[in-house]
């Protein structure tokens, strides 16, 4: 394990309900990637409208939780390049994005983010999210960075 929840809050601003993963499993800031983890639990809010009869995570949420991954990766690839503060990673676009397979109560998402192109304003990332190793959702997030 590389950050548990409690890390992930030091470097996002996200907080509950909206915090949405729940672990980084492996940082490579040279290499411009992370994974991180959410378990997706019968519990989650969304779910008591998205359906209840036959629960699924919404789509624009997997996004989000990839987004999140991708925006600790900017922001901690700016901290080590010495940059000092606090950051709020804001979507600036979505590319390219599918839908593969449904999210369902019990699922443990793996997002796989890689760097396209990340500067001190913007970024630009691949991702990839994964439960038991199957693609269910890929896009190309684009985001811009701001000092908070």
């Amino acid at each position: 394990m590389f950050a548990d929840v409690l890390e992930i809050k030091d470097i996002l601003p996200h907080r509950y309900p909206f915090l949405l993963i729940d672990r980084i499993i492996e940082l490579d800031i040279p290499n411009l990637k992370v994974r991180a983890l959410k378990n997706v639990t019968v519990n989650e809010e969304f779910f008591n409208g998205h359906f209840p009869n036959y629960p699924v995570m919404p789509g624009v949420l997997i996004i989000e939780a990839m987004a999140q991954a991708g925006a600790y990766l900017m922001i901690k690839k700016l901290k080590a390049e010495g940059a000092d503060g606090n950051f709020t990673v804001l979507f600036a676009g979505i590319d390219s994005a599918k839908f593969r397979k449904p999210v369902r109560p019990g699922d443990q998402i793996i997002f796989e983010i890689e760097g396209l192109n990340i500067k001190k304003s913007m970024g630009k990332i691949k991702g990839v999210a994964k439960v038991d190793g199957q693609v269910v959702c890929e896009a190309v997030l684009m985001a811009a960075l701001r000092k908070s």
